[in-house]
């Protein structure tokens, strides 16, 4: 039964990649993520079935709109492909339930969401921060059988602590580098992980964060943690996608 779910999951990955792209083009412009049909940007053709399967509908229409040849860019099946990733990465940890599997994958991808929203408009919205905190707590209390004081104390720890260096920071330097999104991220993955986890996630995506800004400054761009002239703006938001997925993998995988 469980590696049944697995390949469902598996196979429903594109398809679930597919709406991320519209949350993640719709939500931080305020728009539905759930009402009106999927368009051509260009033209506003609206897209039909055919026009909607992941991945083979880019490749058969070669990039392009249908209707008025306008390129479509790769974001689309880029997503797409993505969203099997958070299945593909469970599949090594074989065996695990049903239930492991399916919040594992809802967590990929949720956290995909994020950072790609995060990398494009530097916002983490409340849409999606606040619930996966309360999921991380309903699936804790699920697995554990009672409710997860740790986890809410985690969540909890993990906000006030980000606040803090939020405000120091301000302080410091006299100007905002770290968002209350990233806070509330950050709250997310202790609801997840758990408090002995917590470190880890700061560990790993504070060396993410360190590579990231490397790799820039070596490729000639000044970096910043915000948008200011003639430098490149620096998300947090993905690197913390990225400790909350390996520590919460390490976890399962008993690291």
């Amino acid at each position: 039964m469980d590696i049944i779910t697995l390949w469902t999951l598996l196979i429903a990955a594109p398809f679930v990649g597919s709406f991320l792209g519209v949350v993640v083009t719709r939500l931080p412009a305020g728009r539905s993520v759930v009402w009106g049909r999927s368009a051509c940007d260009r033209c506003g053709h609206t897209l039909g079935p055919a026009s909607l399967v992941p991945v083979l509908s880019y490749l058969w229409s070669k990039g392009r709109c249908r209707h008025c040849a306008a390129s479509i860019g790769a974001f689309h099946p880029a997503i797409e492909l993505a969203a099997v990733l958070p299945p593909l990465c469970l599949a090594f940890l074989m065996p695990l339930n049903s239930l492991t599997l399916c919040a594992g994958a809802g967590l990929g991808w949720a956290l995909l969401a994020l950072a790609w929203i995060d990398l494009r408009h530097m916002i983490l919205p409340d849409a999606l921060t606040l619930p996966l905190i309360i999921a991380g707590i309903l699936v804790g209390w699920t697995q554990d059988g009672h409710f997860p004081v740790d986890r809410l104390a985690a969540a909890a720890a993990a906000y006030a602590g980000l606040v803090l260096l939020e405000k120091l920071y301000r302080r410091i330097r006299g100007r905002d580098g770290i968002g209350r999104g990233d806070a509330k991220l950050l709250a997310a993955g202790g609801a997840w992980v758990g408090p002995a986890a917590v470190p880890h996630v700061l560990l790993i995506a504070a060396l993410a964060g360190l590579l990231a800004m490397a790799a820039l400054r070596l490729a000639g761009r000044r970096v910043d943690g915000r948008h200011v002239d003639g430098t490149t703006p620096m998300p947090f938001g993905p690197c913390l996608a990225l400790g909350i997925w390996a520590a919460w993998l390490f976890t399962l995988s008993g690291l």
